[in-house]
Order: structure tokens, then C-alpha cells, then sequence
């Protein structure tokens, strides 16, 4: 599969934020190949991400045999290191990655849950992040076995009485989780996790800072509920040593961020190592959906983003529920003038 062209476009979401998250959080990456195959990913970095994948990454595999994907990516994570290891070059490489991936199911002609070894159409439990205890106990009506509550923007004892207030009213069969999206101090963070012992919350996620692994460290030590994080990183490297270190209990990478899916795979594969559990950020998309069903012990997916309304054959969820598909790749596919 000699790669033809490579190309990047940022297309426009109604509804997308108006901060980071539609500013650099995605673009879709195309590769064409000689074959007539495309592959289709999506990563970020915005017009610097595109400008990267155009230029850096496109020069690098044009030319090249798509189907060695893993040395393509030590060759672009090289490539970018002067520049890259973490932040926007990282997410550039992600979407490429992703779309090689994707060539990979397609010149198979199997979906990516089954060339990694798992099983086209089996249920996943999913679960849905909210941003207030109104639309967290509607998320559950709706048949939703899990929820998290974005707790940041409070202070700690109004995080522990929303908490408290969704386990009182949900019962003890709903599993709520909890995201302070780096928001705390360490302090502040073992005081509600003090608080909140006794609720049976999955995990207190990202309450420090994602570079203060110190703290991280400490917390993770000394918390009643385990600590999760890992979504603001990048590369399986990264996260072997954050393993090592023990600053999380979970750790929830962005496959669209971290590196793609020839990172997520050697994440899942460390963190079997380790005895740690890994969650990936946005789990219910197709990027990572595909990855949790095949390699997840316990799977659970996260709702995704719900402006990317693009990505045609996007599995839904239904009563916390989600099925990868069983078209080749991926299975999603994109209008053709996105790239005119």
C-alpha cells in the first residue's frame, strides 16, 4: 500500500466550544494510498496540527509502504522530536496514526476491533460526563449505568454535597465517577476524597495539575478513592514512567492525543504489566471503541464529543450501551468536500 497523499482539514462543527477544545482539540487526517484505499483519523493541533501533518509527516510518507504502521510512527515521533514529545506534534501524529490504522482494517477487510483480536458488535457499557447533578441524574434516566460529574469548578465541600446528594438520589447501582479537570491543589484534592470515602465513587479524576506528578504521586498514595488522570498526556513512554511512579490507579489516555492506537495498544499492554486499569478519555468514539472492546478486561466507554457530527457511522449509544461495527477499519466515513 504505497502512501499517495497525505491531507489535514479542520472541519467546521456547529456547537463546537469556542476555547481550546474546537480551537486545537481535532482535525481529520486523510491518506490515500495507490491501491484506492483511504484511511481516515482524526487528532489535533488545529492549523498548527495541519500544518505539521502537510508538511513534516506528509513529506515523510509519501512514497512509504502504509502497512508497517508501527515504524512509520517511530519514524514521525523522530522526526518531530526537536519540536514535538508532547502537545500539539504528538496529537498531529495521532491522527495519522489513526488513519494508517485504519488502512490496516480496510486492506484486511476487518473492522479494528478484530485486528487487534477481539469480537465485531459485542455491548460495552458506556457512561456519560455531565456538568451539573440535573443533567447527571437525566443522563441515568436515560439508561445510563455510569456517570461522572464535573466537580472542578467547585469548592470542596460543594463537591462532597453534590456528590453525596447523586449517590443518595441514585442508589447504590449507578457507578459515579468524578472530574475536577486539574482544578485543586493536593490539599484541597485528599479532602474530598476524605469526603466522598464512604459514597463509592469510582475515581476522582484529575484533580491536580496533569504535570504536578509529585503530587500525583502522593495523592495516589494516601486517597481513599483511586486517582485517575493521563488524558493531557502523550506517548507510551510518558506513561510506562507514570506507572512506574504510581500516580494513578486509572489511567485514561486520548487516543486522538497520546500518540494513536499503536500507543493506546502498548498503554493497554503496560498497564496489564503494572496491574493498573486504563479508561482511554472519549472512549465511545470509534478511535478508541475499537481498542476497549478487544483489549479491556473491564470495558467502559466514554461519551464522546457531541459536535463531531462529521464522522459519518459513528456507533451510538443506546441505554449505556455501544457496539463497535463490523465494517472494515474504523467504519466511519467523511463527506468528500470536507477536503476540496
Amino acid at each position: 500500500m504505497k502512501i499517495t497523499e497525505v491531507r489535514a482539514v479542520q472541519p467546521n462543527a456547529e456547537g463546537a466550544p469556542q476555547d481550546w477544545r474546537g480551537w486545537l482539540g481535532q482535525i481529520l487526517v486523510r491518506v490515500d494510498t495507490a491501491d484506492g484505499l483511504t484511511g481516515y483519523g482524526v487528532g489535533g493541533g488545529g492549523a498548527a496540527g495541519i500544518h505539521v501533518v502537510q508538511t513534516v509527516l506528509g513529506d515523510l510518507l509519501i512514497g512509504q509502504d502504509a502497512s508497517d504502521v508501527e515504524d512509520l510512527w517511530e519514524q514521525m515521533y523522530r522526526l518531530t522530536l526537536p519540536y514535538g514529545q508532547k502537545g500539539l506534534a504528538i496529537m498531529a501524529v495521532s491522527g495519522v496514526d489513526l488513519a494508517l490504522w485504519d488502512l490496516r482494517g480496510k486492506a484486511a477487510g476487518k473492522p479494528i476491533v478484530e485486528v487487534l483480536g477481539g469480537k465485531a458488535g459485542q455491548a460495552i457499557p458506556a457512561y456519560k460526563t455531565g456538568w451539573s447533578p440535573g443533567e447527571v441524574l437525566r443522563d441515568s434516566a436515560e439508561g445510563f449505568g455510569a456517570v461522572k460529574l464535573q466537580v472542578g469548578k467547585l469548592d470542596g465541600l460543594e463537591a462532597v454535597a453534590q456528590l453525596r446528594e447523586m449517590r443518595e438520589t441514585l442508589g447504590s447501582d449507578v457507578r459515579i465517577m468524578a472530574d475536577a479537570f486539574m482544578s485543586w491543589d493536593e490539599e484541597k484534592a485528599l479532602q474530598v476524597a476524605e469526603g466522598i470515602a464512604d459514597l463509592d465513587i469510582q475515581w476522582l479524576e484529575e484533580p491536580l495539575p496533569a504535570d504536578d506528578l509529585a503530587g500525583y504521586e502522593r495523592l495516589c498514595k494516601h486517597s481513599p478513592v483511586p486517582i485517575a488522570g493521563g488524558e493531557h498526556e502523550y506517548t507510551a513512554a510518558v506513561f510506562e514512567q507514570m506507572m512506574q511512579r504510581g500516580v494513578h490507579a486509572i489511567y485514561q489516555p486520548d487516543v486522538c492525543w497520546c500518540g494513536g492506537l499503536t500507543e493506546l495498544v502498548k498503554i493497554y499492554k503496560m498497564a496489564e504489566s503494572f496491574g493498573v486499569q486504563v479508561c482511554p478519555h472519549r472512549g465511545s468514539e470509534v478511535w478508541a471503541l475499537h481498542a476497549i472492546a478487544a483489549l479491556d478486561p473491564d470495558p467502559l466507554a466514554e461519551s464522546g464529543r457531541p459536535w463531531m457530527t462529521w464522522v459519518k457511522g459513528q456507533p451510538a449509544i443506546e441505554q449505556g450501551m455501544i457496539r463497535p461495527g463490523d465494517d472494515p477499519g474504523f467504519g466511519v466515513d467523511f463527506a468528500e468536500d470536507l477536503f476540496v
